[in-house]
């Protein structure tokens, strides 16, 4: 019997779960808080613990965690979708969902899935609220932030980008400046900056490795430029800020062995 036939049979024979879903209203209100950059209400359904309220919400699976995941799930791509229609550039938006479904690999527990979805949904919203305190831009500045994420590690040049956007370098360095108050490549480098500062928090690569990742053109290009935008030397930077711990994740021994206690 084919899944549609037993789909029909069940529907026949009437032995669905009787249980009656969950109004969307909340959880479109939900979508919209993360979407809108609403942080306030974001975190406030999360202390909620609404994620884990299971009363009117779709039975995806006979187990748990495998249905609390598949939840988690949908959550993130509706979310990524959303933001996306609100402004949030296309590969960051994606890339950010890619990231927070696959550490679901490494979460066992109720908790710990919760932890997971609070995270990501805050992390979403936070960058909305920032996309929303500014101002909108044109379609072609849109695409230019776009193109400019998508390719942050290479060499990019406003030629690069008016190739791909189809018009002129000029028109669109005066459009850029208009729109944004920065020139390209003052846009260009900062968001460079914003990686690198991330590198040297969270990993361990050299100040070379990062150098040549993100395409400066030295070792003591990329620290000047750091320098002037930060306002501290790399090295400066990594030993203030410098962690290796992922708190959202992390499970400990009780958690794997079943108990549902905080990481």
């Amino acid at each position: 019997m084919g899944y549609q036939d037993k789909w029909n049979l069940l529907e026949a024979e009437d032995e669905l779960d009787e249980m009656e879903h969950r109004q969307p209203t909340e959880e479109f209100l939900f979508y919209q808080a993360v979407s809108g950059g609403d942080v306030e209400a974001v975190k406030n359904n999360c202390r909620q613990e609404r994620f884990l309220d299971s009363d009117g919400v779709g039975i995806l699976s006979r187990n748990h965690i495998t249905n609390l995941k598949y939840h988690f799930v949908i959550t993130t791509a509706m979310v990524t979708r959303l933001c996306k229609q609100k402004g949030m550039e296309l590969e960051q938006a994606f890339r950010m969902s890619d990231f927070y479904i696959q550490q679901l690999d490494d979460v066992h527990t109720v908790q710990g899935v919760r932890n997971l979805h609070d995270a990501m949904v805050l992390d979403y919203t936070e960058k909305m609220h920032k996309i929303c305190q500014s101002d909108a831009n044109s379609r072609h500045i849109s695409l230019c932030k776009e193109y400019i994420y998508a390719h942050i590690k290479e060499r990019i040049t406003i030629e690069d980008l008016s190739e791909a956007l189809g018009v002129s370098a000029s028109y669109l360095s005066r459009l850029f400046k208009k729109e944004t108050g920065d020139s390209v490549s003052a846009y260009i480098r900062r968001q460079k900056i914003e990686i690198a500062k991330n590198l040297l928090q969270y990993s361990e690569y050299s100040m070379i490795d990062i150098a040549n990742r993100l395409s400066f053109s030295s070792q003591s290009h990329f620290i000047q430029q750091f320098r002037e935008y930060v306002g501290m030397t790399p090295k400066k930077y990594r030993d203030l800020n410098h962690t290796i711990q992922w708190d959202i994740v992390t499970e400990t021994k009780e958690d794997k062995s079943g108990n549902e206690g905080v990481p």
